[in-house]
This record gives C-alpha cells, structure tokens and sequence, in this order.
C-alpha cells in the first residue's frame, strides 16, 4: 500500500487543477498508528486542507500562509491523539476551502458512508478549511446515514502561529468521533471548545476564533478539560433530510444571487443561461429584492420553471412561505444551506412540489 504522503503531492497538485479531478486509486487508507492497540475505538480522518493543514513563514502570521500539510503530519503534532483511539486518515484533497468542490464533497459522502458501515469504526472526522466548513457539514448531514458521529473540524490559525488552535481543536474532535456520547447526532462542528450541529451552526465572523456558533438553536455541547459535556440528549434537527447519493457522480447546478439596492435583474437570466438549474436568491430582510429583481424573477419562472428559493442574506432569520408562487421560502435555511438542499433535491429528481416540501419541513406550522 502506499503512504498518503508518498501521494500527497500528486494529490495536491490535481487538486489544484481546475476542474478537480481525483484518482480514486490514490486516496490511500493509511494506518496511522501501528501497531493497532485492540483496547481502543477506531476513527478515520478525511483531510482536505484548509487553514488546519496551512504554514506561514513565521510564528506571528495568520494571513497569506500556505496549504500543504498532511494528514500524517497533522497526527504527528498531536501525538496524544494515538492514546485515546487507533486513527487512519484519507487524504482527500490539499486545498483552501473556497476550492472545495462538489467532486470532493461527494467523494466524502461516498467513502464515508462506506467507512461507518464497518463495525469497527467508531466515528469519522473532516478536516477542512473555515471558509466553507459549514457547507461540507450540511452537505454530509445530508447525505450521511448513520448514527455514528461525522466530526468537521478546522481552525482559524495556522499549524506554525503562536497559540495556533488547529492541534486541540483536532484532539477534541478525535475525542468526540470516538466516545459514545456523539451519537446519534447526525454531522457536528467542532472548534473552539464547543460543539455545533451541522444543521444549524454558521462561521459568524472571518477573522476570530470564536466564530462558529448558532445564535438561534445554541450549541449542543462544550468541552470541558478536553471532555465533550451536551447540553440536550441527541435530537434529530427539525427538517433533517437524508439523500441517498451513492450512485451519483455530479450534483446539479445552483447558484446564489446576492440582493442589494440597485441589483441587476439581468443576473437571473444569466445565471440559467450559464447553466444553473435552480437559484438561491441571499434576500434583503426576510428574502425579499427589488422590484425590478421580483419581475425578472416571475418572468423567468413563468418562462422555465425554474426553482427559485428566497433566503435572508442576514447573518441568521426566517423566510416564511406566503402568496408568492414564483419562490420558495427558504425557512430557516441560510443562502448557502439553501442552495445545497436545492442541489441535493433537483440531483435526486424532486419536483417543484416536493422542493418545496423539503424547505418547509424545517418549520412544520399548525
């Protein structure tokens, strides 16, 4: 077998190469811990870069640094990682979060539903840059059935900064991914001491550590020594849909059309002909545009059918259905959440009517 890190730098180079092609073949399995020790729950790593696996060239920079490290190499700065669990790790891809694709996200999708259908494996964790973290969890509680723990975890500091927060934020997740307690969970965030669904947790600020949270659900947990301590016995999220993915290779095309003051209609009709199958509109107040925006919109809905979802470009909020049969209230699902269960929904073949039962299902009403 060959070791991810004599594969690392083909994997890196293809994964910088527009669009990302990976070779299956090459995304080894590699026991990081050897011999295996029989006592001790197992968990595999799924890296994929991001800030975690980045280097700057001093101890004093946090902006500029370079992605490269591997997943071997994240072990390796944690040494503590291989007393509490035996770790395997896959190396996914070596990039900046704003290039994972949806070739890489379905690639985790498939090999971790593959990994957690083994009775031996306890749980899985996702490296992965901040930037986008949210939208791979989302992705992988949606597509991921299982009641073992998936674990996103990231950081905010590179590996060679003073305090960088990337080691503990890794040996938290470990800790999680094997411990019984995260069951039955469905996908979680972990940084920063505290643990988020996936659902519904959002990086709220570009720059700090504290970053990650939900400030309408809250978070489920915290870690306390280094100990995951949950506020709430394990729930499954309200709205929560699992797509079966295994058998499909490309995701459907949707874009995001931000709405502002003086915001060109035009973009709607460039963005179908460009090859969107469906749009995610990021609202002003509780998912409303222009007017201008609102005719173009009913005029290329009554032209294509086209889904149109409405979401709020706030940081957090509540798009409510109404009259309006050109949109779909997004609910409580943020532009970018919105725009992944819209992918997910028109990739498996829902129509118009079931999309939107899909949205409406986080906010059943009496």
């Amino acid at each position: 077998m060959l070791s991810l890190l004599h594969v690392l730098p083909l994997l890196t180079s293809l994964a910088l190469a527009s669009p990302i092609q990976l070779p299956h073949l090459l995304v080894t399995r590699q026991d990081i811990q050897t011999p295996i020790n029989s006592s001790l729950p197992n968990v595999t790593i799924f890296a994929t870069g991001g800030t975690i696996a980045s280097q700057g060239a001093s101890n004093t920079q946090t902006t500029g640094y370079q992605v490269g490290l591997g997943v071997q190499q994240l072990v390796d700065a944690v040494p503590e990682i291989l007393n509490i669990s035996n770790v395997a790790g896959y190396q996914i891809s070596n990039v900046g979060s704003g290039s994972i694709n949806s070739t890489i996200s379905l690639t985790l999708a498939h090999m971790i539903n593959a990994e957690l259908a083994k009775d031996d494996v306890s749980g899985v964790i996702v490296t992965h840059g901040t930037d986008t973290l949210e939208e791979t969890a989302f992705f992988l509680s949606s597509t991921v059935n299982s009641p073992k723990p998936v674990i996103c975890v990231g950081a905010m500091r590179p590996a060679t900064a003073l305090s960088a927060d990337g080691p503990l934020n890794l040996f938290q997740a470990v800790t999680l991914a094997a411990s019984p307690a995260g069951r039955d969970r469905s996908t979680m965030i972990v940084l920063n001491d505290r643990i988020g669904s996936a659902f519904y947790t959002t990086k709220n600020n570009a720059n700090t550590l504290d970053t990650f949270f939900s400030t309408e659900a809250g978070q489920l947990g915290v870690f306390i020594n280094q100990v995951p301590f949950f506020f709430f016995a394990p729930a499954e999220p309200v709205g929560r849909i699992v797509f079966d993915v295994d058998s499909v290779s490309d995701l459907a095309q949707v874009d995001i059309i931000y709405s502002h003051q003086d915001m060109d209609p035009a973009l709607f009709n460039a963005s179908v002909a460009a090859g969107a199958e469906g749009i995610v509109v990021a609202g002003v107040g509780a998912g409303g545009t222009s007017s201008k925006a609102a005719l173009a919109m009913e005029e290329l809905y009554n032209a294509t059918g086209i889904p149109i979802v409405a979401s709020h470009r706030s940081s957090d909020g509540f798009v409510p259905s109404g009259e309006d049969d050109v949109t779909i209230a997004s609910g409580f699902y943020n532009p970018q959440k919105s725009r992944i269960l819209l992918q997910l929904a028109l990739t498996v073949g829902y129509d118009e009517a079931a999309i939107r039962e899909a949205f409406a299902k986080s906010y059943p009403m009496p």
